[in-house]
Protein backbone atom coordinates (compact mmCIF):
# COMPACT_ATOMS: atom_id res chain seq x y z
CA UNK A 1 0.00 0.00 0.00
CA UNK A 2 1.03 2.91 -0.89
CA UNK A 3 1.86 5.52 1.86
CA UNK A 4 3.81 8.47 0.79
CA UNK A 5 2.21 11.67 -1.22
CA UNK A 6 3.25 12.78 -4.63
CA UNK A 7 4.59 16.65 -4.92
CA UNK A 8 1.41 18.40 -6.87
CA UNK A 9 2.29 17.80 -10.34
CA UNK A 10 0.85 21.29 -11.25
CA UNK A 11 2.75 23.45 -8.90
CA UNK A 12 5.79 25.54 -10.81
CA UNK A 13 7.90 27.72 -9.61
CA UNK A 14 6.64 29.94 -12.45
CA UNK A 15 2.95 31.30 -11.76
CA UNK A 16 2.34 31.61 -15.82
CA UNK A 17 4.96 28.81 -16.61
CA UNK A 18 5.54 28.73 -20.68
CA UNK A 19 4.45 32.15 -20.71
CA UNK A 20 6.62 34.84 -22.65
CA UNK A 21 8.13 37.80 -19.90
CA UNK A 22 5.02 36.30 -17.98
CA UNK A 23 7.15 33.56 -16.37
CA UNK A 24 9.74 35.53 -14.62
CA UNK A 25 6.47 35.76 -11.86
CA UNK A 26 7.36 33.48 -9.47
CA UNK A 27 5.35 32.40 -6.49
CA UNK A 28 8.22 32.89 -3.75
CA UNK A 29 8.27 36.51 -5.30
CA UNK A 30 4.31 36.66 -4.53
CA UNK A 31 4.66 34.86 -1.20
CA UNK A 32 7.05 37.48 0.22
CA UNK A 33 4.60 40.05 -1.48
CA UNK A 34 1.77 38.83 0.94
CA UNK A 35 4.10 38.09 4.16
CA UNK A 36 5.12 41.53 3.85
CA UNK A 37 1.16 42.76 3.27
CA UNK A 38 -0.04 40.50 6.28
CA UNK A 39 3.18 41.89 8.76
CA UNK A 40 1.90 45.22 8.12
CA UNK A 41 -1.88 45.11 8.40
CA UNK A 42 -0.85 43.15 11.99
CA UNK A 43 1.48 45.78 12.63
CA UNK A 44 -0.91 48.55 12.07
CA UNK A 45 -3.43 46.70 14.20
CA UNK A 46 -0.96 47.18 17.37
CA UNK A 47 -0.15 50.23 16.62
CA UNK A 48 -3.80 51.13 17.13
CA UNK A 49 -3.94 49.60 20.14
CA UNK A 50 -1.30 51.95 22.00
CA UNK A 51 1.24 49.54 22.26
CA UNK A 52 3.76 52.30 21.78
CA UNK A 53 2.58 53.96 25.07
CA UNK A 54 -0.31 55.21 26.94
CA UNK A 55 -2.27 57.12 24.42
CA UNK A 56 0.53 56.90 21.71
CA UNK A 57 -0.81 56.48 18.36
CA UNK A 58 1.97 56.88 15.65
CA UNK A 59 1.08 58.40 12.32
CA UNK A 60 0.58 56.06 9.28
CA UNK A 61 3.51 57.74 8.11
CA UNK A 62 5.36 56.67 10.76
CA UNK A 63 4.14 52.87 10.54
CA UNK A 64 5.37 52.67 6.93
CA UNK A 65 8.71 54.20 7.42
CA UNK A 66 9.43 52.11 9.95
CA UNK A 67 8.69 49.14 8.47
CA UNK A 68 9.51 49.71 5.30
CA UNK A 69 13.29 50.09 6.84
CA UNK A 70 13.30 47.10 8.40
CA UNK A 71 12.36 45.71 5.57
CA UNK A 72 15.47 46.84 3.85
CA UNK A 73 16.85 45.63 6.72
CA UNK A 74 16.21 42.63 6.60
CA UNK A 75 16.58 41.72 3.10
CA UNK A 76 20.07 43.10 2.79
CA UNK A 77 20.58 40.91 6.17
CA UNK A 78 19.32 37.89 4.82
CA UNK A 79 21.21 37.67 1.55
CA UNK A 80 24.36 38.89 2.61
CA UNK A 81 24.14 36.27 5.42
CA UNK A 82 23.27 33.73 3.21
CA UNK A 83 26.24 34.30 0.51
CA UNK A 84 28.86 34.81 3.16
CA UNK A 85 27.79 31.69 5.35
CA UNK A 86 25.80 29.38 3.59
CA UNK A 87 27.79 29.66 0.29
CA UNK A 88 31.24 27.17 0.29
CA UNK A 89 32.11 28.23 -3.04
CA UNK A 90 34.11 31.44 -2.31
CA UNK A 91 32.63 33.30 -5.18
CA UNK A 92 31.04 36.17 -3.32
CA UNK A 93 33.86 36.54 -1.03
CA UNK A 94 35.97 36.99 -4.38
CA UNK A 95 33.09 38.73 -6.44
CA UNK A 96 30.93 40.84 -3.89
CA UNK A 97 28.93 42.59 -6.16
CA UNK A 98 27.35 39.50 -7.21
CA UNK A 99 25.61 39.14 -3.97
CA UNK A 100 22.91 40.89 -5.57
CA UNK A 101 22.85 39.98 -9.40
CA UNK A 102 19.78 38.39 -9.83
CA UNK A 103 21.06 36.38 -12.99
CA UNK A 104 23.06 33.10 -13.40
CA UNK A 105 26.40 32.45 -15.26
CA UNK A 106 23.63 31.86 -18.68
CA UNK A 107 21.76 35.06 -17.83
CA UNK A 108 18.59 33.65 -16.83
CA UNK A 109 17.02 35.51 -14.36
CA UNK A 110 16.86 33.70 -11.02
CA UNK A 111 15.96 36.78 -8.53
CA UNK A 112 17.76 36.78 -5.39
CA UNK A 113 18.65 32.61 -5.04
CA UNK A 114 19.00 32.06 -1.37
CA UNK A 115 18.34 34.55 1.68
CA UNK A 116 18.69 33.73 5.90
CA UNK A 117 15.92 33.98 8.17
CA UNK A 118 19.16 34.79 10.71
CA UNK A 119 20.37 37.34 8.51
CA UNK A 120 17.00 38.88 7.66
CA UNK A 121 16.58 38.59 11.45
CA UNK A 122 19.90 40.93 12.18
CA UNK A 123 19.49 43.00 9.46
CA UNK A 124 16.02 43.84 10.54
CA UNK A 125 16.82 44.45 14.24
CA UNK A 126 19.61 46.71 12.79
CA UNK A 127 17.42 48.58 10.42
CA UNK A 128 14.70 49.26 13.15
CA UNK A 129 17.42 50.48 15.44
CA UNK A 130 18.68 52.64 12.41
CA UNK A 131 15.31 54.44 12.43
CA UNK A 132 14.04 54.69 15.90
CA UNK A 133 17.47 56.26 16.77
CA UNK A 134 17.77 58.81 13.89
CA UNK A 135 13.37 59.39 15.00
CA UNK A 136 14.11 59.54 18.57
CA UNK A 137 11.62 56.79 19.18
CA UNK A 138 11.73 53.53 21.58
CA UNK A 139 13.46 50.80 19.73
CA UNK A 140 11.79 48.28 22.55
CA UNK A 141 8.80 49.15 21.58
CA UNK A 142 8.62 49.16 17.98
CA UNK A 143 10.03 45.61 18.28
CA UNK A 144 7.57 44.67 20.92
CA UNK A 145 5.43 45.42 17.78
CA UNK A 146 7.04 44.21 15.10
CA UNK A 147 8.38 40.85 16.71
CA UNK A 148 4.45 40.10 16.73
CA UNK A 149 3.94 41.43 13.09
CA UNK A 150 6.89 38.83 11.96
CA UNK A 151 5.32 35.21 11.99
CA UNK A 152 2.01 36.67 10.50
CA UNK A 153 4.39 37.07 7.53
CA UNK A 154 6.89 34.07 7.71
CA UNK A 155 4.08 31.61 7.12
CA UNK A 156 3.80 32.86 3.25
CA UNK A 157 7.62 32.78 3.64
CA UNK A 158 7.69 29.38 3.77
CA UNK A 159 4.60 28.63 1.51
CA UNK A 160 6.90 30.25 -1.08
CA UNK A 161 9.38 27.48 -0.04
CA UNK A 162 6.86 24.52 -0.57
CA UNK A 163 5.87 26.00 -4.25
CA UNK A 164 9.32 26.38 -5.18
CA UNK A 165 10.16 22.36 -3.85
CA UNK A 166 12.84 23.50 -2.31
CA UNK A 167 14.00 23.04 1.91
CA UNK A 168 12.35 20.02 2.21
CA UNK A 169 13.08 18.00 5.02
CA UNK A 170 15.06 14.59 5.03
CA UNK A 171 13.67 11.10 4.00
CA UNK A 172 11.02 9.49 6.02
CA UNK A 173 8.33 7.10 6.20
CA UNK A 174 5.82 8.45 7.44
CA UNK A 175 2.21 8.49 6.25
CA UNK A 176 2.57 12.18 4.98
CA UNK A 177 5.89 11.72 3.58
CA UNK A 178 6.33 13.51 0.18
CA UNK A 179 8.07 12.98 -3.02
CA UNK A 180 9.47 15.97 -4.21
CA UNK A 181 10.59 16.20 -7.62
CA UNK A 182 14.02 17.93 -7.13
CA UNK A 183 15.08 15.48 -4.51
CA UNK A 184 18.31 13.79 -4.52
CA UNK A 185 17.95 9.78 -6.07
CA UNK A 186 19.12 6.71 -3.96
CA UNK A 187 20.75 3.84 -5.81
CA UNK A 188 18.39 0.62 -5.32
CA UNK A 189 22.03 -1.37 -5.47
CA UNK A 190 22.60 -0.24 -1.54
CA UNK A 191 20.48 -2.37 0.69
CA UNK A 192 19.37 0.51 3.10
CA UNK A 193 17.66 1.86 0.00
CA UNK A 194 15.77 -0.58 -0.99
CA UNK A 195 14.07 -1.70 2.63
CA UNK A 196 13.66 2.39 3.47
CA UNK A 197 11.71 2.00 0.01
CA UNK A 198 9.58 -0.96 1.16
CA UNK A 199 8.82 -0.06 4.47
CA UNK A 200 7.65 3.31 2.79
CA UNK A 201 5.30 1.48 0.68
CA UNK A 202 7.05 1.98 -2.80
CA UNK A 203 6.89 0.22 -5.52
CA UNK A 204 10.44 -0.60 -6.35
CA UNK A 205 9.74 -2.91 -9.41
CA UNK A 206 8.39 0.10 -11.38
CA UNK A 207 11.80 2.25 -10.75
CA UNK A 208 14.54 2.23 -12.62
CA UNK A 209 17.80 2.11 -11.16
CA UNK A 210 17.43 4.64 -9.13
CA UNK A 211 14.87 5.93 -6.73
CA UNK A 212 13.24 9.43 -5.14
CA UNK A 213 12.90 8.73 -1.52
CA UNK A 214 10.12 10.64 0.43
CA UNK A 215 11.16 13.44 2.49
CA UNK A 216 9.45 15.31 5.37
CA UNK A 217 7.57 18.74 4.17
CA UNK A 218 9.57 20.41 6.61
CA UNK A 219 8.45 24.02 4.88
CA UNK A 220 4.74 23.53 6.09
CA UNK A 221 6.24 22.47 9.80
CA UNK A 222 8.11 25.98 9.58
CA UNK A 223 5.18 28.09 8.30
CA UNK A 224 2.44 26.69 11.23
CA UNK A 225 4.94 26.70 14.02
CA UNK A 226 7.41 29.27 13.40
CA UNK A 227 4.71 31.26 11.76
CA UNK A 228 1.27 30.55 12.96
CA UNK A 229 2.00 28.85 16.11
CA UNK A 230 4.61 31.72 17.19
CA UNK A 231 2.03 34.59 15.90
CA UNK A 232 -0.83 32.92 18.35
CA UNK A 233 1.48 32.92 21.15
CA UNK A 234 2.74 36.53 20.80
CA UNK A 235 -1.14 37.93 20.24
CA UNK A 236 -2.09 36.54 23.16
CA UNK A 237 0.49 37.89 25.58
CA UNK A 238 0.75 41.46 23.69
CA UNK A 239 -1.22 43.08 25.96
CA UNK A 240 0.49 41.67 29.24
CA UNK A 241 4.36 42.31 28.58
CA UNK A 242 5.60 42.91 31.85
CA UNK A 243 8.56 45.27 30.64
CA UNK A 244 9.50 47.15 27.13
CA UNK A 245 11.82 44.39 24.84
CA UNK A 246 9.53 41.35 26.25
CA UNK A 247 7.88 40.50 23.13
CA UNK A 248 11.54 40.45 21.84
CA UNK A 249 13.36 38.34 23.98
CA UNK A 250 9.63 35.73 24.07
CA UNK A 251 9.90 36.33 20.16
CA UNK A 252 13.69 35.05 20.03
CA UNK A 253 13.63 32.12 22.52
CA UNK A 254 10.11 30.96 20.65
CA UNK A 255 11.46 31.14 17.25
CA UNK A 256 15.27 29.62 17.85
CA UNK A 257 13.63 26.66 20.23
CA UNK A 258 10.61 25.79 17.34
CA UNK A 259 13.33 25.96 14.90
CA UNK A 260 16.18 23.96 16.55
CA UNK A 261 13.77 20.80 17.09
CA UNK A 262 12.31 21.48 13.47
CA UNK A 263 16.08 20.98 12.06
CA UNK A 264 15.91 17.80 12.97
CA UNK A 265 13.28 17.24 10.56
CA UNK A 266 14.58 19.93 7.36
CA UNK A 267 17.80 18.76 5.48
CA UNK A 268 20.63 20.94 6.12
CA UNK A 269 22.69 21.99 3.05
CA UNK A 270 24.52 19.00 1.70
CA UNK A 271 27.89 21.33 0.97
CA UNK A 272 28.11 22.70 4.50
CA UNK A 273 26.81 19.30 6.22
CA UNK A 274 27.04 19.62 10.36
CA UNK A 275 28.86 21.99 12.34
CA UNK A 276 28.81 20.04 15.32
CA UNK A 277 28.75 16.00 14.59
CA UNK A 278 29.43 12.73 16.54
CA UNK A 279 30.86 10.85 13.95
CA UNK A 280 32.46 11.16 10.43
CA UNK A 281 30.83 11.15 7.46
CA UNK A 282 27.43 11.55 8.92
CA UNK A 283 24.76 12.35 6.04
CA UNK A 284 22.78 15.06 6.21
CA UNK A 285 19.78 13.22 4.45
CA UNK A 286 18.39 11.54 7.15
CA UNK A 287 18.76 11.80 10.99
CA UNK A 288 21.55 9.23 12.49
CA UNK A 289 22.04 11.42 15.83
CA UNK A 290 20.42 14.45 17.68
CA UNK A 291 24.13 14.91 18.27
CA UNK A 292 24.34 16.12 14.83
CA UNK A 293 24.06 19.94 14.71
CA UNK A 294 23.45 22.06 11.70
CA UNK A 295 24.22 25.89 11.22
CA UNK A 296 20.84 26.99 11.59
CA UNK A 297 20.77 24.78 15.03
CA UNK A 298 23.77 26.74 16.44
CA UNK A 299 22.08 30.39 15.17
CA UNK A 300 19.10 29.20 16.58
CA UNK A 301 20.98 28.54 20.04
CA UNK A 302 22.81 31.84 19.80
CA UNK A 303 19.05 33.37 19.71
CA UNK A 304 17.56 31.39 22.96
CA UNK A 305 20.46 32.55 24.77
CA UNK A 306 20.28 35.85 23.99
CA UNK A 307 16.25 35.87 24.55
CA UNK A 308 16.88 34.27 27.28
CA UNK A 309 19.39 36.61 28.73
CA UNK A 310 17.57 39.92 27.89
CA UNK A 311 14.43 38.49 29.52
CA UNK A 312 16.18 37.89 32.54
CA UNK A 313 17.90 41.40 32.69
CA UNK A 314 14.34 42.27 32.10
CA UNK A 315 13.23 40.65 34.85
CA UNK A 316 15.74 42.07 37.41
CA UNK A 317 15.78 46.00 36.11
CA UNK A 318 11.81 45.73 36.49
CA UNK A 319 12.44 44.13 40.16
CA UNK A 320 14.77 47.37 40.80
CA UNK A 321 12.47 49.82 39.72
CA UNK A 322 9.41 48.52 41.20
CA UNK A 323 11.43 48.45 44.79
CA UNK A 324 13.02 51.55 44.33
CA UNK A 325 9.41 52.88 43.20
CA UNK A 326 7.73 51.76 46.61
CA UNK A 327 10.72 53.13 48.68
CA UNK A 328 10.36 56.66 47.16
CA UNK A 329 6.02 56.00 47.97
CA UNK A 330 6.74 54.84 51.63
CA UNK A 331 8.90 57.72 52.33
CA UNK A 332 6.61 59.82 51.11
CA UNK A 333 3.18 59.07 53.73
CA UNK A 334 5.42 59.55 56.16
Amino acid sequence: MLLIVNYPSWIHPEIFPGVPFLSLLRWYGLMYVFAFGAAYMVLRRICREGVLGSGVVPTGDDVINCFTTGIVGLLLGARIFSALVYDTSGMYLAKPWLIFWPFDGSGHFTGLAGMSYHGGYIGGFLGILFWCLRHKQSALKWMDALVIAIPAGYTFGRLGNFLNGELFGRITTVPWGMLFPSARRFSLSLGWVRQFAEEAGLDIAATGGTINLPRHPSQLYEAFFEGIFLFTLLWAVRKRKPFDGFMCALYSMGYGMVRFVIEYFREPDAEIGYRITRSAGAVTYRNESLGNISTGQILCLLMIAGGLTFLILGWRNTKKNTAIAGKRGGRSRV
